[in-house]
């Protein structure tokens, strides 16, 4: 950023009318922390950063270019009573909390902060995608008048989440739901042609950051069924973690390992997949890592063979994709289609609902 940019936005800083709390300072929340240094962000202003065991609240130190090294070196230790107290203490009138970690325990806080007036802007899937009951606390805690942002969680910020509100608001129904939802399955399978080892895929798509540093978190569907359960829910599913038929490409074998000795072992996912892979192309299919939900509410998450003329056939990259159907659009789904993973653009999703806020 020029210095003359720079000034422009430090003055505008004094009219800010959202004062921000940042949890998590990895990836995403490093590329948020990048974004609340543009123009776009002039108005808000951030009042306090913690990352999973130090914090700060001193203002001079937020403002700082190199904050995430700042925090790691000289740090206070994390205190989530005086993150609040300094978010309270900020003379502005809309508070925001912001999630940007995968921690459940913090998710789990996010109905007391709600209930306390604090608006949540999330990219955590752990409370909307989990238990039925932390979901239902969420919806109860939702009647206190503060707003939930929650775009990040699903396609980083693909417009999904938002069209399907507006369609139910419209008197639509979900009749069915279908889709890629996760950018690292995406990437394997439209890469995967059955003549290299799945596996040596697999350590490329680590090597470029596109699976969790396990990338069993990937393999095993958990976080595909999360993100099919917030779209069920809101979709008007109520559905419960335990509805979900997910089926993982980790076998038992595998599972218990340490991250190291499962990428040492990851060849042993090669021969099934191979067969599957053989077995598809000879019906002139392709495999996609799906999720599913139909009109009675039966989700389920896993590989499937699908169709050349199948929308899901013909992704590229990363890309995620929902197809739905509706009462209205029924003869021809709706797809929603784009990069589905990449911390810019799930940063940007949680910077488009804070600046949503009123």
């Amino acid at each position: 950023m020029s210095a003359v940019l720079a000034g422009r936005v430090a003055a505008q800083r004094g009219a800010a009318d959202r004062a921000l709390v940042l949890l998590g300072t990895g990836v995403v929340g490093g590329a948020f922390l990048d974004l609340l240094r543009t123009p776009a962000a002039s108005r808000l202003r951030l009042v306090g950063v913690a990352n999973s065991r130090l914090q700060r609240t001193a203002a001079e130190g937020l403002a700082a270019h190199d904050l995430r090294a700042r925090l790691r070196v000289d740090g206070e230790a994390r205190d989530d009573a005086a993150l609040l107290a300094a978010l309270d203490a900020s003379g502005v009138a809309t508070k925001v909390i912001v999630d940007a970690t995968a921690s459940a325990d913090l998710a789990a806080r996010h109905p007391q902060w709600l209930a306390r007036g604090h608006h949540v802007v999330t990219a955590n899937k752990a409370l909307a995608g989990g238990d039925l009951a932390g979901w239902r606390a969420l919806q109860a805690a939702l009647a206190h008048g503060a707003r939930y942002g929650d775009a990040a969680t699903v396609g980083a910020g693909l417009p999904v989440l938002a069209t399907l509100r507006r369609l139910r608001d419209c008197g639509d129904r979900l009749l069915a739901l279908e889709g890629v939802f996760s950018g690292s399955l995406s990437w394997l399978f439209n890469r995967y042609d059955g003549r290299r080892p799945f596996s040596a895929l697999l350590r490329e798509a680590r090597a470029r950051g596109y699976t969790e540093p396990d990338p069993r978190a990937d393999l095993s569907g958990a976080d595909v069924a999360r993100k099919l359960l917030i779209l069920a829910r809101a979709g008007g599913f109520a559905l419960d973690a335990g509805d979900v038929e997910v089926q993982s490409l980790v076998p038992a074998s595998l599972r218990a390992l340490d991250t190291d000795a499962f990428l040492a072992c990851a060849e042993a996912l090669d021969a099934p997949l191979a067969a599957r892979h053989a077995e598809a192309q000879a019906r002139g299919h392709a495999l996609r890592f799906l999720a599913r939900l139909d009109a009675h509410g039966r989700a389920q998450v896993g590989l499937a063979e699908v169709p050349a003329q199948h929308p899901a056939a013909r992704l590229d990259g990363t890309d995620n994709q929902f197809i739905l159907t509706t009462t209205r659009y029924r003869a021809q789904p709706l797809v929603i289609q784009g990069p589905g993973a990449g911390p810019e653009v799930t940063a940007q999703a949680l910077l488009g609902d804070v600046l949503a806020l009123r």
